[in-house]
């Protein structure tokens, strides 16, 4: 028998290179229809990882915002960040302040924090005149197209992050804790597993050992789950980082990532990381009205380079906390 929800696992169309589509037939107001769907659209994202709604009609952020808010749990604030988002209302983005010419590697959102967004929402409210889709990996593929001895380090050692918070690059920890006051800064970090240190300049340098792989909540798979290869120091774009380097020395780059133990990362294997998202990454333009929902721990998401005008609203919903996401260790 068919579910009462207006979509099922019947209406998705799947395509080589593109991520699971569904089009969507309204008739009357589309977050009434989204209340409607939920259920339909989380067995979708549950059995593909992903879905881009189409059809919807999203006209503006108010509009977006409200079909968000029928499709979730429980929504929840940015932390953390390592670039300004634009907030549209109570916690709902715009996609993170980040160059146009410049593409966003594979990441999984917040996957450095202790607790993280189970599910991510983009709705798409303008349309890049080339490029800027959001592109999506099975992490789950990626994980085993990398070579076993390199997921055995990861698996043992996780992978350490270590920002440099000041007011002339990035954010400042003001902006990215949410407090200026240091004694706030100071029980975050003591009640999320991060090592601080402040500078002679009133700057802040954190480091975090987060798991490389964890086990997905409800199906027990293990998933290539971090952002080592985005917030590494190889995957900017090389003039950049030259720059940086030559300005504010090796060791104070806005953010970089190591192996668990503190060993730099090569850029061979960052290079190699970014190649196994790209065989692994499937990709659609975006149609204004569009809304993408992906699986933050099974599928890792990315942003193209992009012309024109882009205005991409995100969310973040559904916050996850596991126990093999902790350090097995304590940063030093």
């Amino acid at each position: 028998m068919r579910s009462s929800s207006p979509v099922s696992l019947l209406d998705v169309e799947l395509r080589p290179g593109k991520p699971p589509l569904l089009r969507a037939e309204i008739a009357g107001d589309a977050a009434e229809w989204a209340a409607r769907a939920r259920e339909g659209l989380r067995a979708v994202v549950a059995q593909h990882g992903s879905v881009l709604l189409r059809g919807l009609g999203l006209g503006d952020a108010a509009e977006a915002g409200a079909v968000i808010r029928r499709l979730t749990t429980e929504l929840m604030s940015d932390k953390e960040s390592f670039a300004p988002r634009r907030i549209y209302f109570d916690r709902l983005y715009s996609s993170s302040a980040w160059p146009a010419n410049q593409p966003m590697c594979m990441h999984h959102e917040l996957s450095y924090t202790l607790e993280f967004p189970g599910l991510m929402l983009f709705a798409c409210l303008g349309a890049p005149t080339t490029g800027g889709a959001t592109g999506v990996a099975d992490s789950r593929a990626v994980l085993d197209a990398l070579p076993a001895e390199l997921v055995r380090r990861f698996e043992r050692e996780g992978w350490l992050l270590t920002r440099n918070y000041n007011d002339e690059i990035g954010l400042s920890y003001a902006d990215a804790f949410g407090t200026a006051d240091r004694a706030s800064v100071e029980r975050y970090c003591l009640a999320n597993a991060i090592a601080f240190q402040w500078q002679p300049d009133g700057s802040l340098r954190t480091r975090q050992r987060r798991s490389a792989v964890v086990r997905h909540p409800f199906t027990g798979r293990r998933c290539w789950f971090n952002q080592i290869a985005f917030l590494n120091e190889w995957t900017i774009e090389p003039e950049v980082r030259e720059y940086l380097i030559e300005c504010y020395g090796p060791d104070a780059l806005p953010f970089n990532t190591c192996y668990g133990n503190g060993d730099p990362i090569g850029p061979d294997v960052i290079e190699l990381l970014n190649k196994v998202y790209e065989a692994n990454t499937a990709r659609e333009p975006w149609e204004v009205g569009d809304l993408l929902l992906v699986d933050n721990i099974r599928t890792a998401h990315s942003r193209e380079a992009f012309e024109g005008d882009r205005e991409v609203l995100v969310a973040m919903a559904d916050p996850v906390r596991l126990a093999d996401c902790a350090p097995s260790v304590g940063v030093a």
